[in-house]
C-alpha cells in the first residue's frame, strides 16, 4: 500500500510528509486492502470493525465513529432509507476519514497539523487531534457558520479566520505547509477516503445487500468517492452484483460538477459560485472532479442541482419527520423530488451533518 500520483504515476510511501506530488498531482492509494467478510470484527460496533481492510495504523484514535443508524422513512410517498451520519461524534460524516487519518498521523509521531475547512472537517480534526494529543490549527472562511467555528475552538484548536471565498482559506493553509507543518487535508490526503469507504460496508451489512441508489451532497466528493470505492470492494469480493447508482447533489448556486456533467466535460476552470446556504459543499473547484464524474458514469448515476428555496424547504420537511439536518445535508432530500423514477427501488439518502451546526433555523 502506497501513495501514487494521479498525474505522473510516481509512487511515495504512506509516511511521506508531502501533501501532493512535486509535479502538482494529488495522491491516491495504490493496492488498497481487499474486503474480506471473514475479517470483520463483529464485536466492534465502530468503523474499526473493518480494521483489517484499512491501512495499518499504530494506536487507534477513536470515539466510536461509524455504524451510524440507517432508518426507514418516506419522502412524498416514496420509501427511502436515511443513513444518519449526523449522529457521528462531532456531528458529521467527516469523522470517518478523520479517525483513520489522525490514527495514522499519531503513529508517525507528528505533533502539529494544519487544515482548511468550511467547518465540519475542521471541527472533526480539532476533536480527534485533541484526543490524540496533537496540536491543530484550522483555517476557515471568516463567513463560516459561527456554530462550527465555536465547535473548533472548544476542542482547543487554533482557529484562523480568512477573509474572502473558501479558496482563500485553502491558499492560506498551503503557505503554512511550506513551513513544514503536516497538512491533514480532508480532500488531498487519500487516507480520508479509506475511512469514508466504510460507509458502503456498513450499508451493505445493515441492509443485507447493496441498495439500488445512494443520494448524497457532494462538494469535494470525499464521501461520494469513498462510497464508490467501498461498493467496488464489495463487488470485487463477489458480495454484490453491481455498484449502486450514485447521485451527487449540489446547490445550484455552487454547482461546478453539475455544470461539468451537463456540458460533458471533466476539467473545471473559471467557475464563479454564488453564495449558498449549503456552505459545506460550496466548493468551486473540487480537487477530484474527474474521478467523481467518472464514478457517476460508471454507476449510472447523476449529478443533480437544487435551488436555495428547495434546500430550505427540504430541511424543514426532514425536521418535521424527526431528522434535524444542516442545510448542506438537506440538498439530498431536496433532490429526491427529481428522482421519482426511482420509486420502488431501494434508495439510501445520506444525512451528512447535524442541524445544530447551522446558525439559522
Amino acid at each position: 500500500m502506497e501513495f501514487v500520483c494521479s498525474a505522473c504515476g510516481n509512487s511515495f510511501p504512506l509516511n511521506t510528509r508531502l501533501w501532493r506530488c512535486p509535479c502538482g498531482g494529488y495522491f491516491n492509494i495504490r493496492n488498497p486492502k481487499p474486503f474480506l467478510p471473514t475479517k470483520i470484527s463483529r464485536e466492534n460496533l465502530s468503523l474499526w470493525r473493518y480494521k483489517e481492510m484499512l491501512p495499518d495504523v499504530g494506536e487507534i484514535i477513536s470515539m466510536g465513529e461509524g455504524m451510524t443508524p440507517i432508518v426507514e422513512a418516506e419522502w412524498k410517498g416514496m420509501p427511502v432509507y436515511l443513513k444518519l451520519e449526523y449522529l457521528s461524534p462531532t456531528g458529521s460524516f467527516k469523522d470517518r476519514g478523520t479517525a483513520v487519518l489522525v490514527s495514522f498521523v499519531k503513529g508517525l509521531g507528528i505533533k502539529e497539523v494544519v487544515e482548511d475547512s468550511s467547518g465540519n472537517a475542521g471541527a472533526s480534526l480539532a476533536a480527534y487531534a485533541a484526543r490524540a494529543g496533537i496540536k491543530a490549527r484550522i483555517f476557515v472562511p471568516a463567513h463560516a457558520s459561527p456554530a462550527k467555528k465555536a465547535q473548533i475552538t472548544i476542542y482547543g484548536a487554533e482557529l484562523v479566520e480568512v477573509e474572502g471565498p473558501r479558496e482563500e482559506a485553502a491558499r492560506a493553509v498551503r503557505e503554512e505547509t511550506e513551513k513544514g507543518y503536516y497538512y491533514a487535508s480532508h480532500y488531498y490526503n487519500p487516507l480520508i477516503l479509506e475511512g469514508m469507504k466504510t460507509a458502503a460496508y456498513e450499508i451493505w451489512e445493515q441492509l443485507g445487500r447493496a441498495p439500488d441508489a445512494v443520494v448524497l451532497p457532494v462538494g469535494h466528493g470525499t464521501l461520494f468517492l469513498g462510497l464508490y470505492q467501498g461498493f467496488r470492494d464489495l463487488l470485487k469480493a463477489g458480495l454484490i452484483d453491481q455498484i449502486p447508482a450514485l447521485y451527487g447533489v449540489q446547490a445550484k448556486n455552487c454547482s461546478p460538477l453539475f455544470e461539468a456533467s451537463r456540458l460533458g466535460i471533466e476539467e473545471i476552470a473559471g467557475y464563479v459560485p454564488k453564495p449558498t446556504v449549503a456552505e459545506g459543499i460550496s466548493i468551486a473547484r473540487p480537487l477530484r472532479a474527474k474521478e467523481i464524474l467518472q464514478a457517476v458514469r460508471e454507476t449510472r448515476g447523476e449529478i443533480l442541482a437544487v435551488e436555495e428555496e428547495e434546500i430550505l424547504k427540504a430541511r424543514k420537511e426532514l425536521a418535521q419527520k424527526g431528522f434535524f439536518a444542516e442545510p448542506t445535508s438537506a440538498v439530498a432530500g431536496a433532490a429526491l423530488d427529481q428522482l421519482a423514477h426511482l420509486s420502488g427501488k431501494t434508495i439510501v439518502v445520506i444525512i451528512t451533518g447535524s442541524g445544530l451546526k447551522s446558525s439559522s433555523l
